[in-house]
């Protein structure tokens, strides 16, 4: 595992995107897989798993890197929740967000007042980002949806 991660670099491991994560998660199940054999075939079968799942990674990060139709169609768009102190209900019913996980993400960022919030963004890694201070550069949120349509 060491060496397949070596060789398609960090990004293996890492949630940019959907794929991203359900990569790492498939990663751990076949490595618990692998690490419970008792024999050679019990041990190889989870390895070359592996070994095409990252492969299948590298082929995808590079189709959507090269092709922005593949990129629209394999990734979600990062979705506003709140923008200027003012919280976007009809996202977070889209979303699903519960306003206290709204609110709680809020104090984790150290936001005192609503007043010094930017935008709070729904990641398409499920993270939420939380962008506050005096003032916001817009291309930190260009490619960000504002409609939850």
């Amino acid at each position: 595992m060491t060496v397949l991660i070596r060789i398609n670099g960090l990004r293996s491991l890492s949630k940019m995107t959907n794929f991203d994560f359900v990569m790492t998660i498939a990663l751990g199940s076949l490595l618990a897989g692998a690490a419970q054999a008792s024999d050679w075939s019990g041990f190889s079968q989870p390895m070359i798993a592996m070994a095409a799942l990252i492969l299948a990674q590298a082929f995808s990060a590079r189709l959507r890197k090269s092709s922005d139709s593949f990129e629209e169609i394999a990734q979600n768009e990062p979705l506003m929740l709140m923008r200027d102190g003012e919280i976007l209900r009809d996202a977070m019913t889209k979303a699903r967000v519960a306003e206290s996980d709204l609110i709680a993400k809020l104090r984790e960022a150290n936001v005192m007042d609503f007043s010094e919030v930017r935008a709070v963004v729904l990641e398409t890694t499920g993270d939420v980002s939380v962008l506050h201070g005096e003032e916001l550069d817009e291309r930190l949120i260009e490619n960000v949806r504002s409609d939850p349509s």
